[in-house]
């Protein structure tokens, strides 16, 4: 770090209560020849500035961000990498509703976004995972909902069991919607997704984590450094799609270092659906609501085409919310301060 810097600004906003801080200034440039390796070059050479901006003082233990930097698709308007309290995701829903409003906003897109058009404006987000399409909606002068269709998600294994201190023997589902996730009902683990206490939550989704890490082998067809599980979600089982597209089924995600998603989980929906559609629980274009069970915040999705990875059956996934400001932030760091990079309180 420089003696009187970095200084770093940033756009603040939230998608469902979850928090995206945009850093748009004052990271120095960031080198690889495509997402994933810049993703490697911000792990191992800018890994401060992540802390910086995520941990305390000025963030917190559950503060996520994202870095907007030159896509490497041709079809890509902007490219991003995601951070939070552990380090670096491969696919963030939350983050891409927020980004797509923002890309609107801003200007940052090439083509001309008339304050007063109606419809929707298409902005595609270059993640480490892929190519994601946001589509903004434009009404009365401000961007509106913003609804995103995924990479390629899959189920990669179905009543997989797992060995825990805990609980014993545990079946989870491992579900992929940009970024691997573990999903199990709160009632294997004795909870309740929308009653049951917040440590009590997370404590379980640790244990589900860290056994099927220890204990399941992931691979992507894509590249191997998307094949690791970013976290847990425990959901209150109402996985088949009866009909009523506005019945809510709640979950709640624990995701890098014990991080608990305020928001349903853009990335965590899309595993679901992906997992539900394996399983005939859900059809195409049978649309679903998910809520976040202790928050209450709400985001739509459905799958809405078949398609392959690799040797996986999988299907694109469609999922909305809405984004909003909550503010602008310059960060400086003095030289003598002895918290310059940060700390956490767990």
């Amino acid at each position: 770090m420089e003696d009187n810097g970095p200084e770093i600004s940033t756009i603040e906003m939230h998608t469902g209560g979850e928090p995206l801080r945009i850093i748009i200034s004052g990271y120095p440039e960031i080198k690889g020849d495509t997402i994933l390796a810049k993703r490697r070059y911000v792990r191992e050479h800018l890994d401060h500035l992540r802390k910086l901006v995520m941990f305390e003082p000025r963030g917190h233990y559950d503060m996520y961000g994202a870095v907007i930097v030159q896509p490497h698709s041709e079809k890509a308007d902007m490219g991003v990498i995601f951070m939070h309290n552990e380090g670096y995701s491969t696919m963030c829903g939350h983050a891409v509703i927020a980004l797509g409003r923002y890309a609107v906003d801003s200007g940052l897109l090439s083509t001309d976004v008339s304050r007063s058009s109606v419809g929707e404006v298409p902005v595609f987000i270059e993640c480490p995972c892929g190519v994601v399409k946001a589509l903004v909606d434009i009404e009365e002068g401000r961007s509106g909902r913003v609804r995103f269709v995924s990479v390629p998600a899959f189920a990669f294994g179905l009543d997989v069991e797992i060995n825990t201190e805990k609980f014993g023997k545990v079946k989870v589902d491992i579900g992929f919607g940009g970024a691997f996730y573990a999903i199990v009902t709160a009632d294997r683990l004795g909870l309740d997704v929308r009653s049951s206490r917040l440590n009590d939550i997370v404590d379980a989704a640790n244990v589900i984590t860290n056994s099927a890490k220890s204990q399941i082998r992931l691979h992507h067809p894509d590249s191997e450094e998307l094949a690791f599980l970013y976290g847990t979600i425990i959901t209150d089982g109402k996985d088949m799609y009866n009909g009523d597209p506005q019945e809510a089924t709640a979950n709640v995600c624990v995701f890098a270092d014990s991080e608990v998603d305020r928001s349903p989980t853009g990335s965590g929906v899309t595993a679901r659906i992906a997992v539900q559609y394996a399983r005939q629980q859900i059809g195409l274009h049978q649309v679903r609501v998910f809520e976040q069970g202790l928050v209450g915040s709400k985001f739509t999705g459905q799958a809405v085409k078949e398609t392959k990875c690799g040797d996986f059956d999988a299907v694109h996934v469609e999922v909305s919310g809405h984004a909003y400001y909550t503010g602008k932030c310059t960060f400086s760091v003095e030289k003598d301060d002895p918290f310059r990079e940060g700390f956490l309180l767990k």
